[in-house]
């Protein structure tokens, strides 16, 4: 699809290119007892309907973080002004008090990863039953986190059962940084989705390949096994489902928020091709 700017001399892609000036609000998507949990909500100001939709969800260790940082804001500012709309969500931060280290059950660990998924659905819900404002391509959800975020996004495409969407949902897309999740079996053929992935191997955190969390001891309470960005690809191979692995080889956690003002280009490139264009690619890129 093209949109024409009659201000420049070459017709501008709309999803690749910029198009449109932005507009931001924020909203209360849920309640528990006192807390309110919010997101903001970017739009084009140019386009008014049907915009694809990016659901951003912050890192943290689910015990911190924030949905409006300066990078977060720049980046939804980014996709926003070429298309997209996007909605940074903020949720329960249920590991304040107990860290998310090797002295933390592994159970609560799978618990703060539903806690967030279940949030996160909430918003996308109120989202989809407010859609005469938010003006969204239901078929077009695309899910972006990191760190925390991202354990959470991929928990909720793979492995939560949630019941708050429709059972005939489906999320378009997935975009992981240095995220990992509790399984690899539960990636089918019926669930998988255009899924990027970005992780450095040299990650202490969030295992790039499969190993535990924080790569803790067998005899530590935290002790949970996780699979991280090399091992979902290479489910998704076997599976022949669309993949996008971006590994960096001395890359650290610090990969968990450095692909937004670093790897724009692939991000957009992965949204536009694999996406919305269904190109069904199976991408390494290695640096």
């Amino acid at each position: 699809m093209f949109l024409l700017l009659y201000n420049v001399s070459i017709a501008q892609t709309l999803y690749l290119d910029s198009v449109s000036k932005v507009s931001k609000k924020t909203y209360t998507y849920k309640k528990y007892n006192d807390k309110k949990l919010k997101l903001d909500f970017y739009k084009p100001k140019k386009i008014k309907k049907n915009l694809p939709l990016i659901i951003y969800v912050h890192g943290g260790g689910f015990a911190g973080g924030k949905r409006d940082v300066n990078h977060i804001v720049d980046f939804a500012n980014n996709l926003a002004k070429r298309g997209y709309a996007v909605a940074s969500v903020s949720y329960r931060l249920t590991m304040q008090k107990l860290g998310f280290g090797c002295n933390t059950k592994a159970s609560e660990k799978i618990k703060a990863f539903n806690n967030a998924s279940e949030d996160i659905s909430f918003a996308i819900n109120y989202i989809l039953e407010n859609n005469r404002k938010f003006k969204i391509n239901k078929t077009k959800i695309i899910l972006l986190g990191s760190s925390a975020g991202a354990e959470a996004i991929l928990n909720l495409a793979y492995i939560y059962d949630q019941k708050i969407l429709s059972e005939k949902f489906k999320f378009a897309g997935l975009i992981s940084m240095a995220g990992a999740t509790i399984s690899q079996e539960k990636i089918n053929k019926q669930n998988a989705i255009p899924t990027l992935l970005f992780h450095g191997i040299k990650d202490k955190l969030v295992p790039y390949n499969i190993a535990p969390h924080h790569y803790c001891k067998k005899n530590d309470v935290g002790y949970l096994i996780l699979y991280g960005s090399r091992a979902i690809a290479d489910r998704l191979k076997v599976l022949n489902k669309p993949y996008f692995l971006y590994t960096i080889k001395e890359g650290n956690h610090g990969w968990c928020v450095r692909p937004l003002y670093e790897c724009s280009k692939e991000i957009l490139d992965f949204m536009y091709f694999d996406v919305l264009k269904n190109k069904k690619r199976q991408t390494e890129i290695s640096i």
